[in-house]
């Protein structure tokens, strides 16, 4: 399984209605992957008050961040201690995202975040496994946040065609930040006006064929942070007050509902 990804990642908030129009004019182009509709839960780790994140929102050149991932068919049992997890280093320079990670059980990513514990010895010798230990010698992380979703996941039919993922209901929680609870939180956005976020994950420009799709659909790229969005809204503990009830800053984010809808077929 791929370990390292070198990619763009674009960010769309889209209406329920734009993104009904979109799967129905992605057939040609697209088929869902092997996955189905799946749950992702990821837990982001963090200084005591909030450091990463913080300077993730400041949009450095520069970032990087540490996160554990599961991955479950949609319904299906929370990861046990043997299933198995990705801890992964995302960094991102200069709008390329760069993803490193390793895979352990959720047991052995337990006992090394918490414990210290190293993991088997294939593992730790591994250079993504030093990146990933400096990471957390480096920032000593206290926090925990889990943030979950439920994900379909496009593969193109063509090598041409990017991948793209739309995920929906994102939800997220810091009571027992671990997958094997479940991955039950609270919404980011009301249900009603809950947008679905689509990324379209490149290895440069997304092709004219789909930027022509997303015009007719009245889709726009947006800045985007799941785990940000999330912090400024809920978390920050430097202005608990003035973001308390809106889901991403105004800096950052669009709005969750986005005004075009999309154009009728000429």
């Amino acid at each position: 399984m791929q370990q390292t990804f070198d990619r763009y990642e674009k960010k769309y908030l889209l209406t329920p209605e734009q993104a009904r129009f979109l799967q129905v004019r992605l057939i040609p182009y697209f088929r869902e992957d092997q996955y189905g509709l799946h749950t992702i839960c990821s837990v982001y780790y963090d200084t005591e008050d909030f450091t990463i994140i913080r300077q993730s929102c400041d949009k450095p050149v520069y970032k990087e961040k540490l996160r554990l991932r599961s991955y479950t068919s949609f319904g299906a049992p929370a990861p046990g201690p043997d299933s198995p997890v990705f801890l992964e280093l995302k960094k991102k320079f200069d709008g390329i995202v760069n993803k490193r990670r390793i895979s352990l059980t959720l047991q052995q990513a337990r006992d090394y975040l918490s414990g210290g514990k190293t993991p088997p010895r294939e593992i730790a010798e591994s250079q993504i496994f030093r990146e990933i230990d400096w990471f957390v010698h480096r920032w000593q992380p206290k926090k925990a946040v889990l943030v979950a979703y439920d994900r379909i996941a496009l593969q193109g039919l063509t090598e041409a065609a990017p991948r793209m993922t739309l995920d929906r209901s994102i939800r997220w929680r810091t009571e027992l930040p671990d997958p094997a609870y479940g991955s039950d939180g609270q919404l980011l956005w009301p249900e009603q006006e809950s947008p679905v976020l689509m990324e379209v994950k490149v290895p440069g420009a997304v092709p004219v064929w789909l930027a022509h799709l997303l015009d007719e659909a009245g889709v726009y790229p947006a800045s985007f942070s799941k785990i940000g969005s999330i912090y400024l809204s809920h978390l920050n503990p430097f202005d608990p007050q003035t973001r308390r009830n809106s889901p991403c800053s105004k800096a950052s984010c669009p709005s969750p509902r986005p005004a075009a809808s999309p154009r009728s077929a000429s």
